[in-house]
C-alpha cells in the first residue's frame, strides 16, 4: 500500500472530547464509474462485509460507531444513511446486496462532481445528526470521509479543495482517497519517491487547513479488508497512552542518580484482536495487574526499564498474553517541538536495541500513589526491538507464576530407523521462508455471519414496538427521505432501500416538519 499527503500538515488531529468517543463517525463515498468497477465490486462488497461482521461482533465499545455509504454514478445516492454498527448487521448486509446489484461497467458517464456532492451531502447530514443528538450522546463530534474509487488522487483532491472552499470542514477529521487498482497498475515499491509528489501552493494550505491522504491499494479482498480494519485502531489522541522510563543519559550517565530518568512518551497499538473479545465472553474492561488493557487504552501506564537482557537468552515458554505495539506518542496536546524530540529519541532507542541485539526487562509501576492496598502487585514486560522503529511489548513470567518443569538433553545421535522416516516427513513439507497470517484463515467471518444472521440476533435490532406487518411504521414515501435520522431497523430492508431508491437524489435536506419527533423518539 502506497500513502502520501497532498495537502498540509497543519491540523494534526480532532480532539476527542470524551474517554469512550474518541472513534469518529465514518462515511464511504464508492465511486461506481470508474472502469474498474466491474472486478472491484465483488471484492470491495466482501471486504465491506468481513470487516462490519467483525466490528458488531466485538464486545466492548464500539469502535465503529456511526456508518453511512454512499454510491456516486450519476449522482451521489446515499444507500446507508447515518446508522449505529453495533446490533445493526441486517442492515448492514442489506447495503452490501445493494451495492452489489449496481449495474457495473459501461452504465455511467464518468467524471462530474458526484464524489464532490457526496462530501458536501454527507457533512450536511453528519452536521444534522451532531445537533440532533448533542444532549446525553457519546458520539464523538469528528467525521472521516473515505472516497474509494480508481482516478486518478491528484485530480480528485484539486476538485475538493476548488469545491469545498466555502464549506465548514470543522467537523472533518480526516478525508481519504483510496486509489484501487489492479497489481499491474500499481507502481512498485520506491518509485514514488523518485518523483516528489507536487506541492500546493500555499492558497491550497489555507483553503482546507488540513490533510488529504492519498492511498493506493491493489483491487483485492486482503488490502481492501487491511484498509479498512484501521478503523478497528484506538482514535484517541488527546494523551499519550505510555510512558517508558529509563535511565537518565547524556555525558555524566555513569554517575546520574538512580531517581533521574529520561522518559519517552509512547502510544499503545494492538498487535492482535483479543479472540475473547470476539467471542464475547469477556467484557469491555480487561485491565488486570498482570496485562496492559486492550481497547480502548483508558490509562496512563508507566514501564520503568529495569534490566537489558541479551536477545538469546530469552526463552519464548515465559512470554505470554496478547502483544503490544509501542510506537512515539501522537498526542495532539503536545507542542511540535516536544513531539519531535520524543519521536528522534524513540527511534535512536530502536536503533541502539538492534545493533546491541539487546531487549529490555521493564516494571509497570502503579498508575496511582495512593492505593488502597498497601501491597502492589507488580507485572512485568519484555521491549522488543524491529527495524520498522517500532517496539513490540509482550508479559513476562515472574517466579510467583512459574510452574517447575525439566528438559532432558536432546541426545547428538538418533539411530537411523527413527532419523530415517522423520526426515522423510520433514521433506515432504512445503517451506515457507516466513510466516504470513494473511495465508491462513479460520472461517471467522463465515461464523460471525451465521451468528449475526440467526433470528435472536435480528430480533435483537428490532425496534421494541414493531408492529404486524399490517399495521406498518409511517413512510412518506413522496416525500425525500430524512436521511439524518439512525433508523434502528426497518420492517423490511429491501423494501425500504429499494423505495428509497426514487428518494435519495440529495440528503442535504433537513428534517422534514413532522418528522423531527418521531426521530428523536427513536433515539430514546
Amino acid at each position: 500500500m502506497n500513502s502520501r499527503k497532498l495537502t498540509s500538515e497543519t491540523r494534526r488531529g480532532f480532539p476527542a472530547t470524551k474517554a469512550h468517543s474518541q472513534q469518529p463517525s465514518r462515511i464511504v463515498i464508492v465511486d461506481v464509474t470508474t472502469p474498474s468497477w466491474t472486478s472491484t465490486c465483488s471484492v470491495l462488497s466482501e471486504a465491506l462485509e468481513n470487516t462490519l461482521c467483525l466490528a458488531c461482533s466485538l464486545a466492548g465499545p464500539c469502535r465503529i460507531p456511526l456508518l453511512s455509504l454512499y454510491v456516486v454514478q450519476n449522482h451521489q445516492e446515499c444507500l446507508l444513511p447515518f446508522m449505529q454498527v453495533k446490533e445493526n448487521f441486517a442492515r448492514v448486509q442489506t447495503c452490501i446486496s445493494e451495492l452489489r446489484s449496481l449495474p457495473r461497467e459501461g452504465c455511467f458517464p464518468r467524471g462530474g462532481n458526484g464524489v464532490v456532492q457526496a462530501v458536501q451531502d454527507g457533512l450536511q447530514q453528519f452536521k444534522q445528526y451532531s445537533r440532533h443528538t448533542a444532549a446525553g450522546s457519546s458520539t464523538n463530534s469528528s467525521v472521516e470521509i473515505t472516497i474509494l474509487t480508481s482516478e486518478s488522487g491528484k485530480e480528485m483532491v484539486k476538485q475538493l479543495e476548488k469545491k469545498l472552499k466555502d464549506v465548514d470542514l470543522v467537523s472533518l477529521r480526516r478525508l481519504q482517497i483510496i486509489e484501487v487498482l489492479k497489481r499491474d497498475l500499481l507502481e512498485p515499491e520506491g518509485a514514488e519517491q523518485s518523483v516528489p509528489a507536487e506541492e500546493p501552493g500555499s492558497d491550497d494550505i489555507a483553503i482546507l487547513g488540513m490533510d488529504i491522504d492519498v492511498q493506493t491499494v491493489e483491487d483485492s479482498v486482503i488490502s481492501l479488508e487491511m484498509l479498512l480494519k484501521t478503523w478497528l485502531h484506538d482514535y484517541g489522541t488527546d494523551r499519550e497512552q505510555l510512558h517508558l522510563l529509563l535511565p537518565s543519559g547524556g555525558f555524566g550517565h555513569a554517575t546520574a542518580t538512580k531517581s533521574s530518568l529520561m522518559c519517552l512518551k509512547c502510544d499503545l497499538q494492538e498487535r492482535l484482536l483479543d479472540p475473547a473479545l470476539v467471542d464475547g465472553t469477556r467484557t469491555a474492561d480487561l485491565s488486570s495487574s498482570c496485562q496492559l488493557a486492550s481497547w480502548p487504552a483508558t490509562a496512563l501506564y508507566r514501564l520503568r526499564v529495569v534490566k537489558a537482557l541479551k536477545a538469546e537468552g530469552v526463552c519464548e515458554s515465559v512470554l505470554y498474553g496478547l502483544p503490544f505495539i509501542i510506537k512515539p506518542t501522537s498526542c495532539w496536546q503536545l507542542d511540535w517541538d516536544e513531539l519531535e524530540t520524543n519521536q528522534h529519541s524513540f527511534h535512536a532507542l530502536c536503533y541502539s536495541l538492534l545493533k546491541r541485539n539487546w531487549m529490555l526487562l521493564a516494571k509497570c509501576e502503579p498508575q496511582n500513589t495512593s492505593p488502597s492496598w498497601n501491597i502492589m502487585v507488580h507485572s512485568y514486560y519484555i521491549i522488543i526491538p524491529s527495524d520498522s522503529a517500532t517496539l513490540l511489548v509482550k508479559a513476562v513470567a515472574v517466579r510467583e507464576l512459574l510452574l517447575p518443569s525439566t528438559f532432558p538433553a536432546l541426545l547428538a545421535e538418533h539411530p537411523e530407523t527413527v532419523c530415517g522416516p522423520i526426515e522423510s516427513a520433514l521433506n515432504s513439507l512445503e517451506v515457507e521462508v516466513t510466516y504470513n497470517p494473511l495465508h491462513l484463515k479460520n472461517n471467522l467471518y463465515k461464523y460471525l455471519k451465521n451468528v449475526l444472521r440467526r433470528p435472536g440476533q435480528r430480533q435483537q435490532a428490532q425496534p421494541r414496538d414493531q408492529r404486524p406487518e399490517r399495521h406498518p411504521p409511517k413512510q412518506h414515501q413522496s416525500r425525500a427521505k430524512a436521511t439524518v435520522a439512525p433508523l434502528l431497523m426497518a420492517p423490511s430492508p429491501v423494501q425500504v432501500f429499494r423505495a428509497a431508491a426514487a428518494r435519495r437524489d440529495s440528503c442535504e435536506q433537513s428534517l422534514l416538519l413532522g418528522e423531527e419527533d418521531e426521530f428523536l423518539e427513536a433515539l430514546q
